[in-house]
């Protein structure tokens, strides 16, 4: 049977979080560039995902449709309704499957 976690183990963890954040939070007030950059990558990040967000409301049907196939059959379901259409190599009678590739 597995022993539950150790409290000790758990305890150093939540000690060094609050030692990282405590740190962190020393260099974020000491260093204004520091927080600039942070500020302008974070409004960044926001913003390009509202973008993909708004674009994927307007174009992700267009985007569906145009990698999935709709309906019953293939992909998306199960046996498709009609006979595949097959090739000339693909449809040759039983005695060729026997031929060599000398004939």
């Amino acid at each position: 049977m597995d022993e539950p976690w150790d409290c000790e183990f758990v305890s150093r963890l939540l000690d060094g979080l609050v030692s990282f954040l405590s740190e962190f939070a020393e260099d974020w007030l000491a260093n204004d560039m520091r927080a600039a950059v942070f500020k302008i990558l974070l409004a960044w990040v926001v913003l390009s995902l509202v973008a993909i967000h708004f674009a994927w409301k307007v174009y992700g049907h267009t985007v569906n449709d145009m990698y999935y196939r709709q309906g019953t059959g293939g992909q998306n379901g199960g046996t498709p309704e009609t006979t595949p259409h097959l090739s000339g190599w693909e449809s040759a009678t039983t005695s060729d499957a026997f031929k060599t590739h000398r004939e």
